[in-house]
């Protein structure tokens, strides 16, 4: 039987790619494998832990569960497009950095997808509010409270 492969055109951190892809591909694997942008980890494969979360059309989405042929006319963002260039953090990179909210990183660049899209849908956002926004991502390493300051302190960046 033949593979199925689909033509699509997706932008990524503002360039856009043109692609054969198999029907099957999963979006984490296109990202980190097809564009090698492997700062889309992959963790449980199964859309828990949120390693693997990205902004799709503004909305933080699990790239493992969702397929590379939906990406297709739309906008993804990943951890390599978060900032303006590498010596030029956001607010958030440089707050986790501040805080110590980073142990050893593999959450980290989902933390920060997730933690992205909710603070442009919730600018003012309490700190009950950011550890319900942060549940969806799982860290064996921390106990988050150092992520949680990281993101209050972002807050109050952004807002100057």
């Amino acid at each position: 039987m033949a593979d199925d492969f689909h033509e699509i055109t997706v932008t990524v951190n503002g360039t856009e790619y043109r692609r054969n892809v198999e029907s099957r591909m999963l979006l984490s694997d296109f990202l980190r494998h097809d564009l090698l942008l492997a700062g889309t980890h992959v963790g449980c494969e199964h859309g828990v832990c949120g390693a693997c979360t990205i902004i799709f059309d503004g909305v933080a989405v699990r790239s493992c569960l969702t397929l590379a042929v939906q990406a297709d006319g739309h906008s993804v963002t990943t951890i390599e497009g978060l900032a303006d260039g590498p010596e030029d953090f956001h607010p958030l990179q440089q707050a986790m950095r501040e805080c110590h909210g980073v142990q050893c990183g593999f959450c980290t660049p989902g933390i920060l997808m997730s933690m992205k899209a909710f603070l442009d849908d919730t600018p003012s956002s309490d700190e009950a509010q950011i550890r319900e926004a942060l549940s969806g991502n799982l860290c064996r390493c921390t106990g988050y409270q150092h992520i949680v300051d990281a993101v209050r302190l972002a807050v109050g960046q952004m807002r100057s």
